[in-house]
């Protein structure tokens, strides 16, 4: 089994710099171009793949149903254990913003976040159920940077730490109950293509 994981297209929050977590914020124009780039990408690659799942965000969902639909896959079911990490009060806010209501370390404190341990629990659920109704095919996942992030950690401890790039491809094959990486968050698709 395959598991082709993607992060979301870019929303007007992600160029602004402000934490989306689980606020609902669309894509926006240059998003949907970079969904198109790797359903485009994916086209040309070797690589087959049989379905195509989202997190229920409608970002996520927009870039599935792009991609998707470019490629001829079936999407499945939403599924809300691959959505973003809830960010309580700091959801909206950007870095300057946030550094000032409550100083440089305000991710170390309080404020309704989910805890990286939870993501991590949901992720390996998420991922030891698809590939139990899936055994034998390829999947593309379309969720959130953060989710992922916490998702690789929960696999790989601290082997891959570079941040998720929006419209990024990870590719995961499963042997035994091993996820052998095959690709990392990788964007060629989207340097390729600057603007």
């Amino acid at each position: 089994m395959l598991m082709g994981l993607i992060r979301h297209g870019q929303t007007d929050w992600n160029a602004a710099g402000r934490i989306q977590g689980q606020s609902d914020i669309p894509l926006n124009g240059e998003g949907r171009r970079q969904a198109e780039l790797l359903a485009e990408r994916l086209l040309r690659e070797p690589y087959r793949w049989d379905y195509c799942i989202t997190s229920n965000l409608s970002r996520a969902e927009e870039t599935g149903r792009i991609i998707a639909g470019r490629l001829g896959l079936p999407l499945l079911e939403a599924d809300e254990r691959i959505r973003e990490r809830a960010y309580g009060q700091v959801e909206g806010l950007t870095a300057a913003e946030r550094e000032a209501r409550w100083g440089k370390n305000w991710d170390q404190q309080e404020f309704g976040q989910e805890k990286d341990e939870q993501l991590q629990v949901r992720g390996l659920a998420f991922m030891q159920d698809l590939s139990a109704k899936h055994p034998d095919r390829n999947v593309l996942v379309v969720s959130h940077g953060g989710f992922l992030a916490q998702l690789y950690i929960a696999l790989y401890k601290d082997k891959y730490t570079q941040r998720i790039g929006n419209l990024s491809l990870t590719i995961l094959e499963k042997k035994d109950k091993e996820w052998n990486p095959l690709l990392y968050n990788c964007t060629r698709h989207i340097l390729q293509n600057q603007r």
